[in-house]
């Protein structure tokens, strides 16, 4: 009896210094995803174009300009008559008054521009699930929908906790599985941890 005692004593002296360790082990502490972390709807609404996503730009009367485009690698576009036109972190609307107001300058009377994405660039997800690779965007994409996309987690993923780096962004953010979904956005990169327990 004394013996189970001294095992009893001594388990409770050594937990609270494991308790730092395990917490350690639960997981990375990586601050949660900030403002970005917003609805489909109002990302949609403000979208900064980048290299990979495919335009349709049309010129009223003008079938010679209008046509599909591809943003290079360097963020441009080439168009017809006025040149490259730099679309990178602009939105639709900039781009339609940029090519508006060059198009203007001698090139067509009175241009009336739109420009629509046909295909957005792709979002990627690592780590933890059965299909990691590149996939294709569609609107109202959240993180658990881009995890069933990519075949579900693995056994050994933390289908709790997943990080999320914006396209460009400066780090990646923490987003709990459990709480309001999160959007994801044309360029953004998805890594699914390994649970320790």
């Amino acid at each position: 009896m004394r013996k189970f005692a001294s095992k009893a004593a001594m388990t409770v002296m050594i937990m609270p210094m494991m308790i730092p360790i395990l917490a350690g082990c639960s997981g990375e502490h990586i601050a949660p995803l900030a403002a970005t972390d917003m609805p489909a709807a109002r990302a949609s609404a403000g979208y900064h174009l980048g290299a990979g996503d495919k335009l349709r730009i049309s010129v009223y009367n003008e079938p010679a300009l209008s046509g599909e485009y591809s943003v290079t690698p360097a963020g441009a576009v080439a168009f017809p008559l006025i040149g490259t036109v730099n679309v990178a972190d602009h939105t639709i609307e900039q781009v339609t008054g940029d090519i508006t107001h060059r198009l203007d300058k001698g090139y067509v009377q009175d241009p009336r521009v739109s420009v629509e994405v046909l295909n957005f660039r792709p979002f990627y997800i690592l780590g933890e699930v059965n299909k990691p690779g590149e996939y294709a965007y569609s609107t109202g994409l959240t993180v658990e929908k881009a995890v069933a996309l990519a075949g579900g987690f693995t056994y050994r993923a933390n289908a709790r906790t997943v990080f999320v780096r914006r396209d460009n962004g400066p780090g990646e953010g923490s987003v709990q599985l459990r709480g309001t979904p999160v959007s994801v956005l044309p360029g953004d990169t998805i890594r699914i941890g390994e649970r320790y327990f």
